[in-house]
């Protein structure tokens, strides 16, 4: 039975700042479980499975199963539930907050983060799996146990035409969401090949989705990331690839093309990639990748035309296709530059590149604790260092923290978009439960989030010259998951820092010892450093360079990414916690944050759609973003009844509201960037928390109460028996296009939007 096991070590080769705090991973234990609870299990995986096609999101049950298992759990209230035409009343809101509460404190960890899956993106696993079995360390990394909850992942996330309409097809898509592409059904073909399946397991699987990558054109019209992993694979030429030369990386940095002046995420994948395209990298050719040559074209191997594949790209996948100067950029590197970097004397030049690329490799494992950015550039950086030296220390110390990434739901074993979200979501959870004003109900709770809080802060910048390697400070920034992780996010930590301002105004007693008061000020100095001139705010960087950089954007898949640009989310994230921590500190950098919450607040105004949305870039999508841009005005003082661009928020939300009195918004509006409702105009827990969310804080509540009323009926009636609420459509989004799972946030949104209505709604209206 699969076991969760939080903030333990485990191997000598692990290193940490702060003793593994928020760290999990998942262990198999064949001596755990009683009968009923194995039959538990079998019985989510069961259902799951059954359901696949109408519900492709597990549920997050394995994880839930263990903690309610493990806490001392209270007696459940009854379920409320109010009829159409029924008042909501204050007492059907705290009954429904205090079991919704009462859940979401058994599954808390023991170190006082809220863990959750953050699978989604079908892409990622792939990577792993050919990194290991190059390597030689799939059977050493990876148990029998491992393999087959990978397996079952790969195949309940196919789209089986045995199953589906006609119309449907047996391949994989960039998300387990999405419809089938080339890069998903080509990597995940691969991987299940790579674990053992042979080309005609899987009653029929394997066989469906060979048939959907050949009818489609075959392997040549994978996307250039997919490319570059058949490539290192063995069943893919280097030379059917557009090149990734590591000299860009030896280029002055005055340049604007630089890498260092590209997002953090993008130059630390293309870092390691261009290592690898440097030195034309091929593994073993084994029986297995023979085979594959066979079966992944549709023609014979040595008859591919490798010049026509650089440039072949699956109209499934074309989500950003490449403009004119990028054909005649990579045609000019690959028959003029190329050659000449490939010989004397220009490949002198092209090993300096390459001792250049691995110094920056290394400096990122270092201080990262070899969990790295993220789960692409972690193996991309495993195998760089294998490369380099396979009896390495660097590999060795690469090897445990694979399990950081793995996560097992009821749908199989995935790999996550990062090493969790521990401190994103327990930032969040914690405003959600100071809403509810049930403080000392809930203090034992409030108390390990707290302390995790604490632990999670970044207390020291990486070494060295900062500029020399690319990085902005870190000192006193909060992570998106662990210290150990380390990368500061703006967002993270203006949510880090809005935290533990609020519990700093509990009593000690109750939720612990608040931030030492340097280290608040230590936050909100990077908050302003991250502050770009034109008010906005970014993810983990200053925007370095121009929007025309896109231009050079060699991943078709994914739009919007070499460059970090500044997002409302961030942007209002930061004003909520600057305007939090000047009520309390008023006379700290007082010019500054006064002048950095001014320009800020402009920025949110100027990017405003013209229908009174924003954009989300981080989760679906203008409930979301516009939940954001309300809060961040709100902050600074503006309603609707002394700010037109409130107001005009305000009516677009009130024009999607379901007849259910929910909101419900599809994927699709991230990748078309236009407003879509679920299919059959279904409400969605999420979307309606950030929807009440914003009207309340708009001050709808002075206008017409009406609207709130329907939407915290809709999610009292939502709330499970349990008092969790239930998992449906992926929330979260990357790149405009791939989506990504926030498992915490079915519990956390609707809990926090019903505190405020409770509070702000209700309780005023007694008053």
């Amino acid at each position: 039975m699969w076991k969760l096991k939080i903030a333990e070590g485990g191997s000598p080769w692990l290193r940490t700042t702060n003793n593994h705090v928020g760290r999990q991973f998942w262990e198999f234990d064949p001596n755990l479980g009683t009968p009923e609870e194995l039959a538990a299990v079998e019985e989510a995986r069961k259902s799951f499975r059954e359901n696949r096609f109408a519900k492709k999101h597990s549920s997050d049950l394995l994880m839930r199963l263990q903690f309610s298992r493990e806490s001392l759990s209270r007696p459940v209230l009854p379920q409320v539930n109010i009829k159409d035409g029924d008042d909501v009343t204050e007492k059907m809101v705290e009954t429904t907050l205090k079991r919704g509460v009462d859940f979401y404190s058994t599954i808390q960890a023991s170190d006082g983060h809220w863990a959750g899956d953050y699978g989604g993106p079908m892409f990622l696993l792939p990577g792993l799996i050919i990194t290991l079995s190059i390597t030689g360390a799939l059977n050493t990394v990876l148990s029998e146990q491992h393999k087959a909850e990978m397996r079952r992942y790969l195949h309940n996330h196919q789209a089986n035409k045995h199953y589906l309409p006609i119309n449907e097809d047996g391949g994989w898509g960039l998300h387990i969401e999405g419809p089938s592409t080339m890069f998903g059904s080509v990597l995940n073909y691969v991987t299940l090949r790579l674990l053992g399946e042979g080309p005609n397991d899987g009653d029929g699987a394997m066989e469906i989705g060979r048939d959907w990558i050949l009818n489609h054109g075959g392997a040549t019209n994978i996307t250039s990331w997919g490319k570059m992993w058949l490539s290192v694979l063995g069943a893919f030429e280097w030379s059917g690839n557009n090149p990734l030369p590591p000299e860009i990386w030896l280029l002055p940095y005055i340049l604007p093309i630089h890498p260092g002046r590209m997002w953090c995420h993008c130059r630390m994948v293309y870092l390691p990639m261009s290592y690898l395209y440097g030195k034309r990298f091929v593994g073993p050719i084994t029986s297995t990748v023979l085979s594959l040559r066979k079966e992944l074209f549709t023609v014979p191997y040595h008859e591919v035309d490798w010049n026509e594949a650089r440039n072949l790209c699956a109209k499934e996948d074309l989500y950003y296709p490449h403009p004119l100067v990028q054909d005649i950029l990579w045609a000019s590197l690959h028959k003029i530059v190329e050659p000449v970097l490939t010989r004397w004397p220009g490949a002198n030049l092209r090993e300096k590149a390459l001792r250049t690329t691995l110094e920056h490799i290394h400096y990122e494992d270092e201080n990262t604790r070899y969990i790295c950015i993220g789960p692409v550039n972690k193996v991309l950086n495993m195998l760089c260092c294998w490369v380099e030296d396979p009896n390495s220390e660097a590999f060795k110390l690469h090897l445990p923290r694979i399990h950081d990434y793995l996560w097992v739901a009821e749908d199989g074993m995935k790999m996550q978009g990062y090493n969790g979200s521990q401190l994103w979501d327990t930032s969040f959870a914690v405003q959600a439960v100071l809403a509810t004003n049930l403080v000392e109900e809930y203090g034992p709770v409030l108390k390990k989030a707290h302390s995790y809080v604490k632990n999670s802060q970044v207390s020291e910048d990486c070494p060295g010259d900062l500029s020399y390697w690319y990085r902005h400070i870190s000192k006193g920034a909060w992570p998106f998951s662990t210290a150990d992780h380390g990368w500061p996010i703006s967002d993270c930590t203006a949510e880090g820092l809005k935290a533990a301002l609020l519990l700093s105004k509990v009593p000690k007693e109750i939720v612990g010892e608040p931030v030492d008061t340097k280290r608040l000020y230590d936050a909100v100095n990077v908050i302003i450093s991250l502050q770009n001139a034109d008010g906005g705010f970014a993810t983990y960087e200053l925007t370095r360079s121009y929007p025309w950089l896109e231009l050079i954007n060699p991943a078709e898949t994914f739009g919007d990414i070499v460059i970090d640009y500044p997002y409302v989310e961030c942007t209002s994230a930061a004003i909520q916690a600057l305007v939090a921590f000047r009520k309390l500190y008023p006379g700290h950098r007082k010019k500054e944050v006064d002048e950095c919450i001014e320009k800020a607040v402009k920025f949110i105004e100027s990017i405003q759609e013209s229908d009174g949305s924003w954009y989300g870039s981080w989760a679906v999508c203008f409930t979301y973003g516009t939940w954001f841009g309300v809060k961040g005005l709100e902050a600074a003082g503006k309603t609707l009844k002394n700010s037109p661009t409130v107001a005009k928020a305000c009516e677009f939300l009130l024009s999607k509201q379901l007849p259910s009195g929910g909101w419900g918004e599809s994927y699709l509006s991230c990748q078309d960037k236009v407003y879509s409702n679920l299919e059959g105009n279904r409400s969605h827990v999420v979307n309606t928390a950030w929807a009440l969310l914003s009207l309340i804080g708009a001050g709808q509540v002075e206008v017409d109460q009406k609207p709130l009323h329907r939407a915290a009926r809709y999610l009292i009636n939502a709330q499970m028996e349990s008092g969790d609420f239930p998992q449906q459509e992926i929330m979260g989004v990357f790149n405009r296009n791939c989506m990504i799972t926030y498992a915490a946030y079915r519990n956390i949104f609707p809990i926090w939007a019903l505190g405020e209505y409770r509070s702000k709604v209700l309780l005023q209206q007694g008053e």
